[in-house]
């Protein structure tokens, strides 16, 4: 049995699992990376369901303006059923949808793996600063760093072979600080530089954690059937028992690096 009803869309899943569980903590960090002040103008690219884009708004305040902007359609409907005054636009990070120069900040939060064009997207990022705005781009630090989805990457190798497994790793391509400076140097940011930041990751449990990364669309979701789903919650329980609390959450650190630029 899973934690979700078939019809449970996979954004409502991403906003009410996996946003408390490893999203929302990130925010404020991002933010402070990127130097968001009060009255600033600021933009989130792949904003998801929205959890950096609020963060940024707490921080601006009432004179400031976000814009949260996302390829995916689902996504956005979650983020606008939230009462904000964010602008939420429909776009691809790789032609955004604004004028030169036109934010005092430009942050993104765990996309930047996923795009079709990296250095395209980043290129476009800092079109859009204006002079001496910042960016602040945050990406999964390598697997592993992350010791609980390192095993459960293994478990999946074992268990479904390792092109399943593989799946799974997608978040964590970009997890190689001299990976991301090579993309900045592509992308003509000549003043970047990445820094690590440590976050924990909090299931209520294995369970939990288990059904939530199968129902992710982005790596497991439909990769695995109701056989092999129940194999690996089995399977799970023991080889993710080192991580597992008295209370029985699992929590365990999950890094992540951030690069940061100034447009100059």
């Amino acid at each position: 049995m899973t934690l979700f009803d078939r019809e449970t869309s996979p954004a409502r899943i991403y906003d009410e699992r996996f946003v408390p569980a490893l999203f929302a903590q990130w925010g404020p960090i991002v933010v402070g990376e990127a130097g968001i002040q009060g009255g600033d103008r600021v933009l989130d690219v792949a904003c998801g369901t929205g959890a950096l884009t609020l963060a940024a708004a707490s921080r601006t305040g009432p004179s400031g303006a976000v814009v949260g902007l996302d390829a995916n359609p689902e996504m956005l409907a979650v983020a606008r059923s939230k009462k904000t005054v964010i602008v939420w636009v429909e776009g691809r990070a790789e032609a955004l949808p604004f004028s030169d120069a036109d934010f005092d900040a430009v942050v993104s939060q765990f996309g930047l793996m996923f795009f079709d064009d990296r250095v395209a997207a980043l290129r476009e990022m800092r079109r859009v600063l204006r002079p001496g705005g910042r960016m602040a781009v945050a990406v999964c630090d390598a697997l592993a760093r992350s010791p609980a989805y390192d095993t459960f990457a293994g478990l999946l190798d074992r268990l479904f072979g390792k092109a399943t497994g593989d799946a799974f790793r997608a978040p964590f391509a970009l997890g190689d600080a001299c990976a991301l400076e090579t993309l900045c140097h592509e992308a003509g940011l000549r003043d970047a530089s990445v820094v690590r930041h440590n976050a924990q990751v909090r299931f209520k449990s294995i369970g939990a954690l288990v059904s939530t990364e199968r129902a992710c669309v982005w790596t497991l979701g439909g990769l695995l059937d109701d056989q092999q789903f129940e194999r690996l919650l089995e399977e799970s329980e023991a080889a993710l028992a080192p991580f597992r609390q008295a209370d029985g959450s699992v929590v365990f650190d999950m890094p992540a690096l951030i690069l940061r630029a100034t447009a100059t």
